[in-house]
């Protein structure tokens, strides 16, 4: 079982990267970002190739595989903040997992990331936080900043809902997390970049939306998971938000993992592609319990 490494927590005056190694993003965006993040007392490093637009739909796999390098081995700063897209898959080769394993540093995303987030710790052992990126902080709510102050900036462990947590099938779990967004999850599956220990019971977290999947092609990427003999090391499962209402075919693909496995699964709206995004530490120890409706982070993801 590979060691875990913490990254040293993040303190006010500290310098944020900010880059983007899965999409072209939009600069108003991105400096709409900045400037909060500024204004809340950080230093921000723009990447080179930030804005890059080489390949069309982002910057080339060169620019942007320099660009995460780079901002991982300078010293001068000490997280690294990014958004979604559709290819941060193309970097998995181009990552230099030695250097992250050498120079720690908060690694924070969410969406199709979900694939470099699961990559780096599996390579390195790092924990790294689900749910942050920078377009959160262009309409940054109460919830949201004290989820990243409590994640990231002290080892608070203490976890605030600010949603209903529906029971889809009862009961109590406990070990380390893993998980992200659907598709990138469940693609990353028996790539040699990805594995699982497997004297290990993981609790599993994962997120989708109506936009990009419908509940057909939930249940797709949920069989795909089941098929790649997935939950044989899974002890729960945690789903985030899907849409603003409910989609009772949604709940329906839930229960049948929870039955099937006999596993405990709830339904919150939390994290994911809504208006809620709790930091979730991919690598630390978590409790769900059902009946006590409870959820617990047992340990704090940084030093």
């Amino acid at each position: 079982m590979k060691s875990i490494i913490k990254p040293r927590c993040l303190n006010f005056g500290d310098t944020i990267g900010i880059l983007a190694p899965s999409y072209r993003v939009n600069p108003e965006h991105i400096d709409a970002a900045i400037c909060v993040l500024e204004e809340k007392g950080f230093r921000v490093k723009r990447s080179r190739y930030l804005y890059s637009t080489t390949s069309g739909y982002a910057g080339s796999i060169e620019e942007r595989a320099e660009d995460f390098n780079n901002i991982i081995a300078d010293p001068e700063t000490d997280m690294l903040l990014f958004g979604g897209g559709e290819v941060s898959n193309e970097l998995l080769p181009y990552i230099d997992y030695s250097a992250v394993a050498a120079h720690p540093k908060i690694i924070c995303s969410y969406s199709d990331s979900t694939t470099i987030l699961n990559a780096i710790h599996s390579a390195t052992g790092l924990v790294v936080f689900y749910g942050m990126f920078p377009n959160s902080f262009t309409k940054l709510t109460d919830y949201n900043w004290q989820s990243f102050q409590r994640r990231l900036m002290s080892d608070d462990t203490s976890y605030t809902r600010n949603s209903t947590w529906r029971t889809i099938c009862p009961g109590r779990c406990e070990g380390p997390l893993t998980g992200g967004y659907l598709i990138n999850y469940a693609s990353l599956l028996g790539l040699k970049y990805f594995h699982l220990e497997k004297d290990q019971s993981y609790v599993l977290f994962l997120e989708d939306h109506e936009q990009f999947s419908t509940p057909a092609m939930v249940s797709k990427w949920f069989s795909t998971l089941e098929h790649r003999g997935l939950f044989e090391h899974v002890s729960g499962l945690i789903f985030g938000h899907y849409s603003e209402k409910e989609f009772p075919a949604v709940d329906d693909v839930l229960r049948r993992i929870g039955q099937r496995y006999a596993i405990p699964v709830v339904h919150c709206e939390d994290f994911g592609h809504g208006v809620n995004n709790a930091v979730l530490p991919i690598g630390c120890q978590v409790r769900l319990d059902t009946e006590a409706d409870t959820f617990e982070i047992l340990e704090s993801g940084v030093s």
